[in-house]
């Protein structure tokens, strides 16, 4: 097969600056519009500033090897060209000369002057990949990852055992995976390190957590006493909480629809190592603040202040874990606020945390769906000795722009640390908040 020709949209490289290094031996085409629109992102203080700059470097060091224009060798063996064209696009197709027409009028020139060839517009706006195919030109998504969202999110699977199995697996405390059982893993019979399963035997049934290294399965503990006044109310519940509170499992995602009770599970392990285990320093709880819907701009007031109707979902939670934990007695007044005064608890926003080392301490990050693959990284390097992080989201409820369920840093999160003996991932599956809120979320 001949040589690929690949024109890239101006949100690829904003969503991942390497990606001109991405196709192999393959011709790379940039249309003149996208540098342009580059360089209007290049003063953002966010991740897309970040990224504009990156490409903006990166394209100066190609400059210097060769014509942009004529084509500079990459390592890979493929060729980066900035395309230019006066072509009009046919009559009546566009009103007005958009970025996105000049882009599809490069893709049609480049498609003429390699006649034969393969010439494929890689963007990840839907629109534009609709307005290619109409010109006849093919038109690709962007994800490298080949990410299976079906598969990260599986049903628990159940292990059936013989007569008097369940016994057995609480007798010794442990169980070895039985010969013959196959999972979908790579591990040990096909089972993941840390993948949570129900285990049956016909009479009765248990929880447990597969140690595929081991070729073991443990025990989920069923909680004799509330944690911080609350009990679990469904096995996947169970399972956050186990993932929760183990000292040797420091990456836990928890991901589900509104109302399943990710953050509560997540806060209420948190406050519980916290404040009384001691096992950890300080409970911190991030989230990144992009807002449902029309923005309401800037707010007045301090850092704690602007931040409170961003965070005012972790107060109602914590609220209501106070009021439970004091056996029913609603102590007014005991919430966020005193668990800061007192050093047990910090609200911070994501964008303040690159730079720092976060030791001995037990985090949190809400809404974690709305962040990119970079920022999921960023907030992990920044995980010091002793510091556990709990990831709590709906990869099918984004607000981002930018990203989608696919493309965001929870499930590449998932994807990437699926099997890791140090991370566990769990989907809560049944909605919990309320009858009125379970069918919203299943009709809706």
């Amino acid at each position: 097969m001949g040589r690929k020709h690949f024109v890239l949209d101006t949100n690829i490289l904003l969503h991942n600056p390497e990606a001109i290094y991405g196709f192999e031996d393959n011709d790379v085409w940039l249309p003149i519009v996208v540098i342009e629109e580059i360089d209007t992102f290049k003063k953002d203080q966010r991740e897309l500033g970040r990224n504009a700059r990156e490409v903006a470097r990166h394209l100066d060091d190609l400059r210097k090897a060769g014509s942009l224009v004529d084509g500079v060798v990459l390592e890979s063996g493929g060729k980066l060209r900035v395309g230019m064209t006066e072509r009009e696009l046919p009559k009546g197709f566009h009103i007005n000369a958009i970025a996105d027409d000049r882009i599809l009028a490069v893709a049609l020139h480049v498609k003429d002057s390699f006649d034969g060839e393969s010439v494929t517009l890689v963007t990840l706006d839907t629109n534009l990949r609709i307005r290619a195919n109409v010109l006849g030109i093919e038109a690709a998504d962007y994800d490298t990852q080949q990410i299976d969202i079906k598969d990260l999110y599986p049903p628990v699977r159940v292990l059936d055992l013989a007569p008097g199995g369940i016994s057995e697996f609480f007798d010794h405390g442990e169980l070895e995976i039985p010969e013959g059982s196959v999972g979908d893993g790579t591990e040990a019979g096909g089972w993941y390190e840390n993948e949570y399963i129900q285990l049956q035997d016909g009479n009765a049934s248990a929880l447990g957590r597969v140690r595929a290294a081991d070729g073991r399965i443990d025990p989920v503990d069923r909680l004799k006493h509330p944690l911080m006044g609350i009990r679990p109310r469904n096995r996947e519940q169970y399972f956050a909480l186990d993932a929760c509170l183990r000292p040797d499992i420091h990456v836990v995602t928890l991901v589900g629809k509104a109302g399943t009770g990710k953050t509560l599970m997540a806060l209420a392990a948190g406050l519980h190592m916290v404040a009384e285990e001691e096992r950890y320093q300080r409970l911190l709880v991030s989230r990144p603040i992009i807002p449902m819907g029309r923005d309401i701009g800037y707010l007045p007031g301090t850092i704690d202040q602007k931040l409170k109707p961003w965070v005012q979902p972790i107060h109602d939670n914590v609220e209501f874990l106070m009021a439970r934990s004091s056996h029913g007695k609603q102590k007014r007044g005991r919430g966020v606020d005193d668990l800061v005064r007192q050093g047990i608890m910090e609200i911070e926003p994501l964008t303040y945390i690159r730079g720092r080392s976060i030791a001995e301490q037990f985090m949190i990050v809400d809404e974690a769906q709305n962040l990119t693959p970079h920022e999921i990284k960023t907030i992990l390097t920044r995980a010091g000795e002793g510091t556990k992080i709990v990831f709590t989201g709906d990869p099918f409820q984004i607000d981002n722009p930018y990203i989608d369920s696919i493309s965001n840093g929870l499930t590449y999160l998932i994807d990437r640390f699926r099997g890791e003996s140090i991370a566990a991932s769990i989907t809560l599956r049944k909605g919990e908040r309320s009858a009125l809120a379970e069918l919203a979320a299943n009709k809706l």
